[in-house]
C-alpha cells in the first residue's frame, strides 16, 4: 500500500465510530495523524477506541446537528492541539425508501439535517480555524447517489447532491488559501447503514456497478487519505469517484 504522510496533523472525522468513518480514522492513525472521532453514539465509539488502541486517537460526543456544541469541541481541539489541519464529514444516514409522494415530512427533514446541514455547520465552524493557520483540508462525503438520484431515496440523493454543491461553493471560496475542499462520491459499502435500507434498494444499487461488487471501507479510506495530504496542493472544489464504474459523468 501507498504511505500518506500525515504525521503532526490534527484530524476530526464525523461519524468516525463505525463504517466509513472508522476506516478513515485507522487510515489517519495509520499515517501519523491525531485523530479526534466526533459520533453521537458513545457505546460505538467506545468499541472502536478498543479496536484502533491507539494513543493518538481521542473521542468528542457530539451532535453534529447542533451548531452550538460543534463549535464549542472545535474550541477545545485547538486549545489542547493548537490547530485543526483535516475536517471529514462523513456522519450521516439514508433515511427510509418511499416514493417522493410517500415519503414523510418528518423523515425528509431528519435526513437533510444530518446528511447536509450538519455539513454545513461544521464547514461554516471549522473554516477560521484552518484561515487562521492558512493550512487545511476539508474531505465532504457524499455519494453516487448524490451525482444520479436513486429512484425511492429522495430525501438522501437530495442531501447528498446538496454537499457537492457545498463543496464546489466553499472550494472556490477558499482557493487563494492553502485550504482544499473537496468531495468523495462513494458507491455503497456494506456498512450498517445497510440496515436502514430494502432488500430491494441494495440489489438496485448493486445492480448499477459495472464491477459487480460493493465499494470496500479501506478504498474510501486511502482516497480520502491522499485528499486530506500535503500532496494534494491544488486540486480543490472537486468530486472524486469511487463508484466501480458507476458514474456517468
Amino acid at each position: 500500500m501507498n504511505k500518506i504522510n500525515l504525521s503532526n496533523k490534527i484530524a476530526i472525522v464525523t461519524g468516525g465510530a463505525q463504517g466509513f468513518g472508522l476506516a478513515i480514522c485507522k487510515k489517519f492513525i495509520e499515517s501519523g495523524a491525531n485523530v479526534i472521532i466526533w459520533d453521537i453514539d458513545k457505546n460505538a465509539a467506545e468499541k472502536s477506541l478498543q479496536e484502533i488502541n491507539s494513543k493518538k486517537c481521542f473521542y468528542q460526543n457530539v451532535d453534529v446537528t447542533d451548531y452550538s456544541s460543534i463549535k464549542e469541541n472545535l474550541n477545545e481541539i485547538e486549545s489542547k492541539h493548537k490547530k485543526i489541519d483535516i475536517f471529514v464529514n462523513n456522519a450521516g444516514i439514508t433515511g427510509m425508501n418511499a416514493k417522493v409522494w410517500e415519503y414523510p415530512v418528518e423523515e425528509w427533514e431528519k435526513v437533510m439535517n444530518l446528511d447536509l446541514n450538519a455539513t454545513f455547520y461544521c464547514c461554516k465552524a471549522v473554516v477560521p480555524f484552518m484561515i487562521k493557520n492558512n493550512y487545511g483540508r476539508i474531505v465532504n462525503i457524499s455519494s453516487i447517489a448524490g451525482k444520479e438520484g436513486n429512484p425511492n431515496a429522495s430525501a438522501y440523493s437530495t442531501a447528498k447532491a446538496g454537499v457537492i454543491g457545498l463543496t464546489k461553493s466553499l472550494g472556490k471560496e477558499l482557493a487563494d488559501k492553502n485550504i482544499a475542499v473537496n468531495c468523495v462520491t462513494p458507491a455503497a459499502a456494506k456498512t450498517r447503514i445497510f440496515d436502514q435500507m430494502t432488500k430491494e434498494h441494495i440489489d438496485y444499487m448493486l445492480s448499477k456497478i459495472p464491477r459487480n461488487r460493493f465499494a470496500k471501507v479501506e478504498e474510501l479510506a486511502s482516497l480520502v487519505s491522499w485528499l486530506v495530504s500535503e500532496e494534494n496542493s491544488f486540486s480543490t472544489a472537486g468530486v472524486f469517484d469511487l463508484s466501480g464504474g458507476r458514474a456517468t459523468y
